[in-house]
């Protein structure tokens, strides 16, 4: 009996010991596999775990000359806009043109009927006719006494009256003309014609309409586009750079030394024809705060008409200036900012200060020096930190290929 009991002991404890022996094994494995697995974290990409680094390209950025812009928004008018107004009463018989139609110098726009300035003209003649009569038959009572007088046949008070007569007679026929001539008018103002070439606009009345001096609107508009208008502002800050930046030792000189300018239309197309300031208004407007300029752009092909919007483009000239694609950059609560390569190929994010435009370029003012390294593209798997491949792109081909 005793010797059972010491096998049945001896056996517990060989299994114990076994126990101990793979729990002693599994513990080692377990700690081995963390241990592998941090040294292999801590050589990959934070970012992208156990992945190589991702190759992007990156650029070096360096001072450029560059062209850059600033927009004005601006207003449209033709070089003369004419409102065409009656000056006789009278109701409207033709309109012999349609709105938008282009029409030249003289060509006939409307008619007033005539009728009651006709029958005045025709009263004002027989009046005329009656006055010249009047004064033949003077001329005849003057020429009949006056040998009388000199023969002392009568006094020469009745040749005096005589002659009173005429002088009469004579300012009748000057009146009657003077009121056949202003009936002429009248008639002839019942026929309006264009005063100049240009583009006819809206028509606020209808024939069978009664028209007026006193009419509040005007017959139509005429509009002479061959050269337009654009009207834009300044304000008193834009005002002191263009008299800094421009020489000259008036406002007129300096006006001269502005370049061509560009007009860019409501849907950001470039109007194919540049333009020039040409004159600035004398004074600010005090409730705005601006002082008006005016540029004239020619337009032969009458793509331009009064009333259209567009904007101002007066480019400047940068003989120098850090210049980086616009697809470098990315933009975070309001900022802009770029990749920068640091050391050991990891990217930073930068902020910088965009001081212009030019094409698909930005002209950097602050934030970033000649000869640093960015990131081109690519940035929407990047952060800070993260370690890259950095295959270079040279700025030079990208200029070339899209010029600012």
């Amino acid at each position: 009996m005793q010797t059972k009991t010491d096998n049945e002991n001896t056996n517990i404890l060989k299994d114990f010991i076994v126990a101990i022996t793979y729990l002693a094994i599994l513990t080692i494995l377990i700690t081995l596999a963390v241990f592998l697995s941090g040294c292999n974290s801590s050589a990959g990409n934070p970012a992208y775990g156990n992945t190589p680094p991702p190759a992007l390209p990156v650029i070096t950025v360096n001072n450029q000359a560059a062209t850059t812009y600033k927009e004005f928004s601006a207003s449209l008018e033709g070089s003369r806009d004419i409102e065409i107004r009656p000056q006789v009463d009278g109701y409207l018989d033709q309109i012999y043109v349609d709105e938008g139609a282009h029409v030249r110098k003289g060509q006939i726009l409307f008619r007033i009927n005539d009728r009651p300035y006709r029958e005045q003209l025709n009263n004002a003649k027989a009046s005329l006719a009656a006055a010249k009569a009047n004064l033949a038959n003077a001329e005849i009572n003057v020429a009949k006494l006056t040998p009388l007088v000199q023969n002392n046949v009568i006094s020469d008070v009745q040749l005096k009256t005589a002659k009173a007569n005429y002088d009469a007679a004579a300012a009748s026929v000057s009146q009657a003309q003077a009121m056949v001539g202003n009936a002429e008018v009248n008639t002839g103002y019942t026929v309006i014609s264009a005063p100049a070439d240009g583009y006819v606009g809206r028509i606020p009345y209808k024939t069978g309409s009664l028209v007026g001096t006193t009419t509040p609107d005007a017959l139509t508009v005429l509009s002479s586009v061959k050269e337009v208008y654009a009207y834009f502002s300044f304000s008193e800050k834009d005002f002191l750079e263009f008299s800094n930046q421009f020489p000259g030792n008036t406002i007129e000189e300096k006006l001269k030394q502005i370049p061509p300018v560009d007009l860019v239309l409501a849907d950001n197309s470039i109007y194919p024809l540049k333009g020039k300031v040409e004159t600035v208004s004398g004074q600010f407007n005090n409730s705005m705060g601006a002082i008006s300029f005016r540029a004239a752009f020619p337009n032969t092909n009458g793509l331009l008409r009064s009333g259209n919007t567009g904007k101002i483009r007066i480019p400047q000239v940068i003989s120098s200036a850090i210049v980086i694609p616009q697809e470098s950059t990315f933009e975070l609560q309001d900022k802009v900012f770029v990749f920068v390569l640091a050391d050991s190929n990891k990217v930073a994010s930068v902020p910088i200060n965009v001081a212009g435009t030019s094409g698909n370029y930005y002209l950097v003012g602050k934030g970033i020096n000649p000869g640093q390294k960015i990131v081109y593209s690519g940035l929407d798997r990047l952060k800070d930190g993260v370690v890259i491949q950095p295959e270079q792109l040279s700025l030079d081909s990208l200029l070339k290929a899209r010029p600012l």
